[in-house]
Order: C-alpha cells, then sequence, then structure tokens
C-alpha cells in the first residue's frame, strides 16, 4: 500500500474508531487511507462536501485533530497467491505470525506486512506457450503450493492479450512469469504477470455462470447430511445459545468436510477458540487423503480484543480468499464465526456515524449487507480455460458459506438470525437442552431445516430408498415430542404399547444415530453410505418392534434383546468393517423377532 498515492489531508474530528478527514484531494468512497502519525489503516466509509468520513480498523487512542491523513488511492484489497495456505492472519490481511516477530503477543498499531512471504519461492509450470492468445481466469501454469493442492496461477479477471513470454523455473511471488502484448487495437503498453494479483474484497470477483447446487457437501456429521444437508456451493447457518457448540461444530465442518480448501474466519471470537482452533489445524489430519489439515486451511483470526471495526473486513478478507481458490475449479467451505459479532461491528460503527437506528439498534442496511455477503457463496462455471490446449473447457467449483451466530439469550427472533435466515439455504438450530444433556451436535430436528432439493443425488450415490428412508426417520423424533407432551399432561399410562415402542425406537435413534462425538477417532467422521446403512437398520427395528407389539410380545422382552446394545455400537465401527457388521446385525434381529413371533 503506497501511502500519499491519492494526496494527503488532515483530521478534523475523532469518535472512536470514526474519524473525519478534510483536504483529501480525489478520494472515493472505501478509498484506504493511512490516519495519523502512527499511520492507521482506514476505509471512506461517506464523503459530505469536504469532509471524509473514515472507519479507523485499529484503536484510535492519542490520535489528535491536525494529524497527517494519507489517501492510498485504492480500495481495501487482499493479496492472492501461493503461500495462502496455512497461514493465519489478521482481518486485514496481515499475517500475525510475521507481526508477533516483529512487535511481540499484541499486534502494534500502524504495523503492516506483506501477506505473502517476500522470500518463499515456488516452482512454477507453464500449462502455455508463447504466442497463445489468454484472457481473464486463464491458468498460465501451476504451483505445487502443497502436496494435496495445485495452485493454478491464473491471469487476472479483466486482462487480455497475447502472450510474449512465459517463464518456467523457481520464482517469488513478485517476480514476473508471463508478458502479456494487448490485443484489441496493437496500442498499449505490455503487461506483467507475476505468481500474486490482489482484489478488492468488496467486490465479487466474476464467473463465467453460476449454476444451481445440486450435490451436497458431505460433512461426515449424521444429523447434517441425513435430515439437514448443505448443497456444494449453498449456504448454512449456525445459531445457538452460549455453550451449545457452534464452534466445535463448525471446527468438526472444517476437518471433516469434503472440500479441497477451508477458509476460517474467526471474526470477534475469544482468543483461546482461536488458539485452539489454531492448534488443531496443525495437529489434525484430513480424513480423504491424511495430509495435515493446516495444508488445506486460512486462518483469519480477528478476536475480540482486536478492534471492533475490523470485523468487518475479516469477513470480506475471507470470502474474497474463498472465491480466488474457487476460481482455479476448487470446491471451498468458508466458515464465519460469528456473524453476530459481525453484526454488533456494524451497529457500534453505525452508532458512532450518528445513522438513524433499525430494529434493536442495528442500522437499517443489516439485511442488505448480510445477504451480499452470503450471495457470494455459490456453485459456478469459472472464467477461462482450466487446460493446456486451445479449445475452451469450462471448469467448475464452488464456495459453500456457514456462519455462525450467538443471539442473546438463545433468542432466535432478533435482528441477526431472522435477517440470516431470510437468505440461507440451511438452518442448523442449536438447542440448549440437548447440549446440557450433553447430546451433540446439539441440533434440533423440529426447529433445523434445508431448502436443497438433493434427494437424486442421494438416490444415485447412496441409495434408492435414501428419501423416503429419511422422511420416515424424521417422523420418529417428531412422533417423540408429541407424545412427551401427551405424558407430561396426563401421565405415562396413557400410552399404548405401540407409543411405548415409538418413544423406545426414538431414544434409539437419537443416542445411537444422531448422537456423534466430535473427538471420537471413528465417530466424528461417517460417509453417508455407512449413515443409509445405519439407518436401514434402525428403521427395520422399528418396525419390527410394531408388528412385536401388536402381536401381543411384551416391549419389555424386545428391549432386552442382546442385538439392541449391539445398534449402540456401529457408528464406532471403522467405515470398511461397517458393511459385514450391520448385515451381521439384520440377520440377529431377524432371528430374534422370528424367535419372539407367537406359535
Amino acid at each position: 500500500m503506497s501511502q500519499g498515492a491519492g494526496g494527503g489531508g488532515r483530521v478534523t474530528r475523532v469518535n472512536g474508531p470514526v474519524v473525519g478527514a478534510s483536504g483529501l484531494e480525489d478520494v472515493r468512497l472505501h478509498d484506504v487511507v493511512r490516519v495519523g502519525e502512527l499511520g492507521l489503516i482506514g476505509e471512506v466509509i461517506r464523503i459530505s462536501e469536504q469532509t471524509a468520513t473514515v472507519q479507523v480498523y485499529e484503536d484510535t487512542s492519542g490520535v489528535a485533530v491536525g494529524e497527517p491523513v494519507l489517501n492510498t488511492g485504492g480500495p481495501l484489497a487482499v493479496e492472492l497467491g501461493p503461500g495462502l495456505l496455512g497461514s493465519v492472519y489478521d482481518g486485514l490481511q496481515r499475517p500475525l505470525d510475521v507481526l508477533a516477530a516483529a512487535g511481540g503477543a499484541f499486534i502494534e498499531r500502524g504495523a503492516s506486512a506483506p501477506a505473502l512471504s517476500p522470500k518463499a519461492s515456488w516452482e512454477f509450470t507453464p500449462w502455455l506457450s508463447t504466442g497463445e492468445e489468454v484472457a481473464g481466469g486463464d491458468v498460465l501454469g501451476v504451483v505445487a503450493e502443497r502436496p494435496t493442492v495445485k495452485h493454478r496461477v491464473m491471469v487476472p479477471p479483466g486482462v487480455r492479450g497475447r502472450l510474449l513470454e512465459i517463464r518456467r523455473g523457481v520464482f517469488r511471488t513478485s517476480d514476473v512469469v508471463a508478458i502479456l502484448e494487448p490485443t484489441s487495437d496493437g496500442a498499449g503498453r505490455q503487461v506483467e504477470l507475476t505468481l500474486a494479483q490482489r482484489w478488492p474484497v468488496r467486490r465479487p470477483r466474476p464467473v463465467r455462470a453460476r449454476l444451481h447446487p445440486r450435490e451436497p457437501l458431505i460433512t461426515g456429521t449424521r444429523v447434517i447430511d441425513t435430515f439437514f444437508p448443505v448443497a456444494k456451493g449453498g449456504t448454512a447457518i449456525i445459531p445457538g445459545g452460549f455453550g451449545t457448540g457452534k464452534t466445535v461444530t463448525e471446527q468438526s465442518l472444517a476437518r471433516c468436510a469434503e472440500v479441497d480448501i477451508v477458509v476460517y474466519v474467526g471474526c470477534g471470537e475469544r482468543g483461546n477458540e482461536m488458539a485452539d482452533v489454531l492448534e488443531e489445524t496443525r495437529e489434525l489430519e484430513e480424513p480423504r487423503t491424511g495430509a495435515p489439515l493446516l495444508h488445506r486451511t486460512v486462518l483469519i483470526a480477528n478476536t475480540s480484543n482486536m478492534p471492533v471495526a475490523a470485523r468487518e473486513a475479516s469477513i470480506y478478507t475471507g470470502i474474497t480468499i474463498a472465491e480466488y481458490y474457487r476460481d482455479m475449479g476448487h470446491d471451498v467451505l468458508a466458515l464465519a464465526d460469528s456473524t453476530s459479532r459481525w453484526g454488533e461491528a456494524l451497529r457500534e460503527v453505525s452508532d458512532r456515524l450518528e445513522e438513524m437506528p433499525g430494529e434493536e439498534g442495528y442500522p437499517a442496511y443489516l439485511a442488505a449487507r448480510l445477504a451480499e455477503f452470503y450471495e457470494r457463496a455459490g456453485r459456478v462455471t469459472c472464467l477461462g480455460r482450466a487446460r493446456r490446449s486451445q479449445s475452451a473447457e469450462p471448469r467448475g467449483g464452488s464456495v459453500t458459506v456457514v456462519g455462525a451466530m450467538s443471539p442473546p439469550g438463545a433468542d432466535f427472533s432478533e435482528p441477526m438470525t431472522q435477517s440470516s435466515m431470510r437468505v440461507a439455504g440451511t438452518f442448523w438450530a442449536l438447542d440448549f437442552d440437548l447440549s446440557s444433556r450433553r447430546h451433540f451436535p446439539a441440533i434440533n430436528w423440529t426447529s433445523s431445516y434445508s431448502l436443497y432439493d438433493l434427494r437424486d443425488w442421494y438416490a444415485a450415490h447412496v441409495g434408492p430408498d435414501w428419501s423416503e428412508l429419511t422422511r420416515r426417520a424424521m417422523a420418529l423424533p417428531q412422533r417423540e415430542v408429541e407424545l412427551r407432551e401427551i405424558v407430561q399432561l396426563v401421565g405415562s399410562d396413557a400410552l399404548g404399547d405401540t407409543d411405548r415402542a415409538a418413544l423406545f425406537a426414538a431414544r434409539v435413534l437419537r443416542e445411537d444415530f444422531l448422537q456423534q462425538s466430535a473427538f471420537h477417532e471413528v465417530d466424528r467422521f461417517c460417509w453417508p453410505e455407512k449413515a443409509c446403512r445405519m439407518l436401514r437398520a434402525i428403521m427395520g427395528f422399528y418396525d419390527r418392534t410394531q408388528q412385536a407389539v401388536r402381536a401381543g410380545v411384551e416391549l419389555g422382552r424386545v428391549t432386552g434383546l442382546p442385538f439392541v446394545s449391539e445398534m449402540a455400537r456401529l457408528k464406532e465401527v471403522p467405515i470398511a468393517e461397517a458393511p459385514e457388521r450391520i448385515e451381521a446385525l439384520e440377520a440377529e434381529m431377524e432371528r430374534a423377532f422370528g424367535e419372539l413371533a407367537p406359535h
């Protein structure tokens, strides 16, 4: 960021993170400026006559009226290139390890550091040759950023020309790897391309086409994949009160979701939670490849003790990095924990600006800002070519966005949750009563929902009876809720034997299927094929129990059968052994119920 590129001004007023400045020449909305003698980073959020209002992303303590304000001449942008994976940034994409080495545990005000290491070298393998015409999104070549991730070096959007030169070898991110000659009219200066590019965080990266989400994002969490799936390229929200497991659920998604890249944004979360996330990503392995989880993860840490205004920037920084990897043809999961803290930052800055407040003090444009963020998710056809030949072959990628929320008092009617529900396709409602009973994930099966129709995919890839199986299984816990209400009103004596059998089967479904340990070596990830077999066995048990009870068999004889305890251990069976174990259990179930039947 060059200081003074667009002219300088002076501070006229200071109100917390909001600063007024006059004398800024040619200033534009969303330009980045440097405020005060320390050069604090800020962004112009309002222009009125001769005064620009600046949202400062750092602590403004000690800034005085009359101190200089320098316009950099450009919007807030992130640096995109090899070296992002495994990095930990703050909300402004400053590498925290570099800042810590320079200034200690806390970030010094006005500190800056390049997002991508200027010393790191990368071996670049070209895919194109001199003389070929290229346009935005075309892949120039690849860099092995990580053993399991090929980093495709692309022509920046909006750039077009003929390759005068393309180089092979080991380069730093700032080195020129290709030179273009503009082809529009044969005039103009040559364009030099490096391994990295910059992109404004508030501008969505362009795509060739947006596609309808048709494939689920496999998370390995049974209650999600079975009852409330989210599509690849879809959106989901996780609201819940304190202690209901929002952060653990998002960590499970980061660890186990079937994606290529994970971008985790800790927006206003406690420092110890972000430290736990970082420690886990360093120690854990990705279940599909066995590679360290950190090799596919970018962490954006803007903790609760950092300046509140930078929380807004952290969300946009994360989604822009996610779009960059999407444009390479990767499936990306963007996690925001939590968007409630982001909303609080919007509310505080809006209050400093003396804007007309909306519901509960949030700005009137809260819903619009949330919609802009979530709409950057999607499954797309990317710009440019996907392989070396001249034939244009489109490549696809996706960004799935999952946002956690912390509504005060677990009140889902508050503005952040309601505004998010209007734009999100999946709603995972975390329930305090479930968490207090140590039932995790504490996703309430009566309040949650998914708007994505993925039945065709499940029927083709998991089982033809999947839709009917999940429909019947979903009805069982709902029936349990109804029966428990009757028990509370008139007592358990009012229930018949079939109702008692339904309650017992619902308990088996809850404890042996829906409940899942995020820390168990096997149970923390469950493939849909195994989940389908487990669910088929449990619903088969329910059907046979109903038939036996109607035939006059006492329910106690059914619940005491040896295979019932075996069902509880199915979730701890490795995927390779699951088919044989479940088949054996079903055979034992058939034999045991046959012996119970009246002669």
